[in-house]
């Protein structure tokens, strides 16, 4: 069958795993297209897989990819921070998450997220209630300015929202590619990165609730503490990176006293695993050269403890 999409990082999160233990379930929380998850269930044989997607074309397309695979792959519709506290399978021995866009929806113009679509969307799910016209239509002022600048960090989110309500206020913006042509008005165009990226970047995350939806994942893995599983997590921006190393960092923590405690009294045994990977994992020279879209991904591994805390 023709594969649409290439993973990130494949041969890295590979690695990651090389560890992971032969008898239990392994879960992608963003299957996609099941690039990473194939590559996984193919190089271990005796592992369980679980996937979960909130994109109804990609689990279509994953359930043909993986059916040869037969009762060893298991498919659940949702987002990962709803799916995977309500998993039943046991034991979790490694969780996968890639929280970037895949080629097939930057590509497909009708799904909104390209600088050249006809289509204002940048939904993942496309059942979902809100979308990228809404936001860049009805937020106020001051919703705009709040996501441009959090979210997309946007220098320039103060102009680039009223750009947008004095737009709109003649005619509603109907199409991304309209978006960012406004955009190319108000920003220069100086650099290899197009100057909507960022603002794209921001409506995106709104639209799907991104980081919530990543603090949900770390708070359900927090709670479930799958013995000896192994963590990996893909991400694509600063503000998903921080998240996750943050995370990870107070995970590996073996105090937990208050950070003003003159000294230790919790016994300074209290970490839930070790970070297995001290700096962020980013692509190799000619993983760039074949796929530019991997120069923004860092990989980051975590391992829950052996024993439960």
């Amino acid at each position: 069958m023709n594969i649409p999409h290439v993973p990130v990082l494949l041969d890295e999160v590979l690695w990651s795993f090389d560890a992971i233990e032969d008898e239990g379930y392994f879960v992608d929380c963003t299957l996609g297209y099941a690039g990473h998850s194939s590559a996984i269930v193919e190089k271990h044989p005796h592992i369980q897989h679980i996937g979960i997607d909130r994109d109804s074309e990609a689990l279509d397309f994953s359930k043909k990819r993986l059916e040869k695979y037969g009762e060893r792959s298991i498919l659940y519709r949702g987002t990962f921070a709803t799916v995977l506290p309500t998993l039943s399978e046991s034991p979790i021995v490694g969780v996968l998450a890639d929280f970037g866009v895949s080629s097939l929806q930057l590509d497909k113009m009708d799904r909104g997220f390209s600088f050249a679509s006809e289509a204002l969307d940048m939904r993942m799910d496309r059942d979902a209630p809100l979308s990228a016209y809404e936001v860049v239509n009805s937020y106020d002022r001051d919703k705009l300015e709040y996501i441009l600048h959090h979210y997309g960090e946007v220098r320039s989110y103060r102009k680039l929202a009223g750009a947008i309500i004095e737009a709109r206020a003649k005619a509603p913006i109907q199409s991304a590619k309209e978006l960012s042509d406004l955009v190319l008005k108000v920003v220069p165009n100086r650099g290899k990165i197009h100057p909507a990226t960022l603002l794209f970047q921001a409506i995106r995350i709104e639209v799907n609730n991104e980081l919530g939806e990543i603090e949900g994942l770390l708070d359900a893995l927090e709670q479930m503490r799958p013995i000896g599983a192994i963590i990996s997590l893909i991400t694509f921006h600063s503000l998903e990176d921080r998240l996750v190393k943050n995370r990870f960092r107070e995970w590996a923590k073996s105090c937990i006293c208050d950070a003003h405690a003159i000294r230790c009294t919790c016994d300074n045994n209290h970490p839930l695993g070790k970070v297995l990977t001290r700096k962020p994992v980013t692509a190799s020279k000619e993983e760039l050269r074949s796929n530019p879209r991997s120069r923004s991904a860092k990989l980051r591994s975590f391992q829950f403890g052996k024993a439960s805390s």
